[in-house]
């Protein structure tokens, strides 16, 4: 029997946990400011990624006032986190980790490499921008990886298949037939090419190397499932 005292009781126990779920979106939605930025460490940027996906992948992405960010951030930008990602549509950064306005830089280019640009712009993102992580993120089924395993010849696509030929090194004979339909192939290429690219960053960039080694900056290698939304932390 639902007493006065116990309705009470559930309505109020009700209301807390509703303003817990307000409270926790209030946060979220916040948009990063530079001291929000400058006291956030490299793990916790890494961490908000990750419950940003589970958000995502629950089907639990949490709505903002997309304007009233845009407002918040007219005046300067202060993003926690820097990501390199494909081109490919089913893959945009901000939406697989449930990040808004302000929240992160993002590159982008087929099969997630690294040229003279990007590495600039992270540069940029991290040394003078003052983000806290970098993010290489690939992702199955990838169109440019399989370009490359069959070593395709097109325009200027020619020239850009050359970045994959590291992770094509990895490949023995236990891999079997080097065709594009060999799904445990191109998934075994296109991890290691996220691995690479993101372990070759340090090497490439002198200014990104010594954020890391002052663990100003943390860098991780990540995979993007387009069938399920999950994305799996390499590194």
């Amino acid at each position: 029997m639902l007493t006065r005292r116990l309705f009470c009781g559930c309505l109020a126990g009700g209301l807390s946990l509703a303003a817990t779920a307000v409270h926790a979106q209030t946060q979220e939605c916040a948009v990063f400011t530079p001291d929000r930025q400058k006291s956030t460490a490299p793990d916790d940027s890494i961490a908000r990624l990750k419950a940003g996906n589970e958000r995502f992948v629950a089907g639990k992405s949490i709505n903002c006032d997309l304007m009233a960010q845009v407002k918040q951030t007219a005046s300067g930008q202060a993003p926690h986190a820097a990501i390199v990602g494909c081109i490919d549509s089913r893959v945009p950064p901000e939406l697989v980790f449930d990040q808004r306005i302000g929240d992160v830089f993002c590159a982008r280019v087929a099969g997630n490499i690294l040229n003279l640009d990007i590495i600039g712009s992270l540069e940029y993102s991290t040394k003078v921008a003052g983000a806290k992580s970098i993010v290489i993120l690939g992702h199955n089924s990838c169109g440019a990886i399989k370009s490359a395993v069959d070593n395709v010849k097109l325009g200027n696509i020619t020239a850009l298949l050359k970045n994959f030929q590291p992770a094509l090194a990895t490949l023995t004979k236990a891999d079997g037939l080097r065709d594009a339909h060999n799904d445990a192939l191109v998934q075994k290429v296109a991890e290691a090419n996220a691995k690479l690219t993101a372990a070759s960053l340090v090497k490439r960039s002198p200014i990104i190397k010594a954020l890391v080694d002052a663990k100003q900056v943390k860098i991780v290698a990540a995979m993007h499932d387009i069938t399920t939304g999950k994305v799996t932390w390499l590194s």
